[in-house]
């Protein structure tokens, strides 16, 4: 099987499935029009995000028996037409949860401790303790909207905070013993911290806006490691502005380029982005929540995993 491979990914994808046999083909630089002109060469595909998989990519790739995403969302690929014509689809969710889930405690932590602006103002010689009041994670009652795998990681990581964790998922009896299944009404009436773990689909896109702050019960701080287009920026800002929402982690934007490797072009910024940029209460990390040494190798030994258990024997 010819396996033609799109983006740079740890070492030992490539060199494990050399060694279950596969001739493996790199091209990083081609545009998608040209990838497309020889896709019917190979019987599959490994990439993370430089382009989108949509109907007539998937349609020129005859011969294509399976796509690989590593990575946890799986929103650049045409999963319809895939199904439709016989093509498995595989992600990598497993690979990078832990590392959401770690990064997702950071924002929450710093965010509630003001870690950020008082170690800002430290290294200008001021020293303001009670300015700095933070808030502790004891008590609070967290919902996660979300419950799959990087939901669940969370919900592991804050086990041990003496917290409340709910839960918000699509899919019926997903709670465990880390996070009670709640509706989302419920979650909006009791939640001190909402968390997004959600892929972007139509039921997600631009879910945290104003109608959905305005239903919130409490004041509440917002962590999104999932996808900038889950929320709706100019309303999260309002809510910033209203005290409705208390402060923002935000790992992801809505203006992220779809390849999440750079924002838009900056003189496109409107003002709620510029906001955000100003605001002492708002934490922005560029899309790294999953980005770590070891995410990085796990995620590949995972689309090893399921290449072989699909193929290998069969």
């Amino acid at each position: 099987m010819r396996i033609l491979h799109l983006d740079t990914n740890h070492p030992l994808l490539i060199e494990q499935l050399n060694q279950l046999g596969y001739e493996n083909y790199e091209d990083y630089q081609a545009s998608k029009e040209d990838v497309q002109k020889k896709l019917d060469q190979f019987e599959g595909i490994v990439i993370r995000s430089r382009f989108k998989i949509d109907r007539s990519f998937i349609q020129a790739g005859r011969n294509l028996k399976f796509i690989a995403r590593v990575g946890s969302g799986l929103e650049n690929i045409d999963l319809k037409t895939a199904e439709e014509n016989g093509i498995l689809v595989f992600g990598a969710p497993e690979g990078n949860c832990n590392a959401v889930g770690e990064h997702a405690v950071g924002l929450l932590l710093n965010l509630m401790n003001h870690i950020k602006r008082s170690d800002s103002e430290v290294r200008h010689g001021l020293w303001y303790r009670e300015a700095n009041r933070g808030h502790e994670l004891q008590g609070k009652t967290i919902g996660l909207i979300g419950y799959g795998h990087t939901g669940k990681a969370f919900a592991r990581k804050l086990s041990g905070f003496d917290a409340r964790i709910i839960c918000n998922d699509i899919k019926p009896d997903m709670g465990d013993k880390y996070a009670e299944q709640v509706t989302l009404q419920e979650l909006q009436q009791q939640a001190d911290i909402i968390s997004l773990h959600v892929p972007l689909t139509d039921l997600t896109l631009g879910m945290i806006n104003a109608e959905f702050i305005a239903n919130c019960s409490k004041s509440f701080w917002l962590i999104n490691t999932a996808r900038g287009k889950n929320v709706i920026t100019a309303d999260l800002v309002n809510g910033l502005k209203s005290g409705k929402v208390r402060g923002a982690g935000l790992d992801v934007l809505e203006y992220e380029k779809s390849s999440f490797e750079t924002l838009n072009n900056k003189s496109d910024f409107p003002e709620p982005f510029q906001y955000l940029i100003r605001a002492e209460n708002v934490i922005l990390t560029p899309h790294v929540a999953g980005w770590t040494v070891e995410s990085k190798q796990k995620l590949a030994q995972v689309i090893v995993d399921k290449i072989k258990a699909a193929f290998v024997g069969n």
